[in-house]
């Protein structure tokens, strides 16, 4: 089975005001008052400055995007996170900006890399949003980010 995801995730209600600025994001609520927003191909294509992708390690951070999310983590931490498995082995990529500058990463797990003793890089990125995890699992769970394999399938 694959898991893709490549999206935005910060406050709820913070994202819903980026939002209203970007006709093409679409929206979703996760657990602990945060919501993701997808980089479907429409957001790629509307916020992208010409200048390609590959910023920062991430596979679509469309360029000059980053300058946005350091924009809107001036109210508070804002996370790109980018995850592709298939069969179980994959790759993650997260970072964290807050105060208009990057705070956490840009971190990368390589496919076959064993998770570090602080977590994923999605879960690294999460507990730096807030997020708590119960006993018996990680940040990624906490907020059900396994609820979908397909990011698009947030918004569907």
């Amino acid at each position: 089975m694959a898991y893709d995801l490549q999206a935005v995730i910060t406050d709820g209600e913070a994202l819903r005001g980026v939002a209203r600025e970007l006709p093409a994001a679409r929206l979703a609520s996760i657990g602990q008052g945060l919501s993701l927003m997808p980089m479907t191909d429409a957001l790629f294509d509307s916020v992208a400055d010409g200048s390609g992708v590959g910023a920062l390690g991430f596979w679509r951070l469309p360029g000059g995007f980053e300058k946005a999310l350091a924009a809107w983590s001036a109210g508070g931490p804002v996370a790109y996170v980018e995850a592709e498995y298939f069969g179980g082995v994959g790759e993650q990529r997260a970072a964290v900006w807050d105060g208009g500058t990057i705070v956490l990463g840009p971190l990368h797990m390589e496919e076959g890399q064993p998770f570090p003793p602080a977590g994923s890089p999605i879960s690294q990125a999460l507990r730096r949003l807030g997020v708590v995890a119960s006993a018996g699992e990680d940040e990624f769970s906490a907020v059900g980010l396994d609820q979908h394999r397909r990011g698009e399938a947030w918004i569907a």
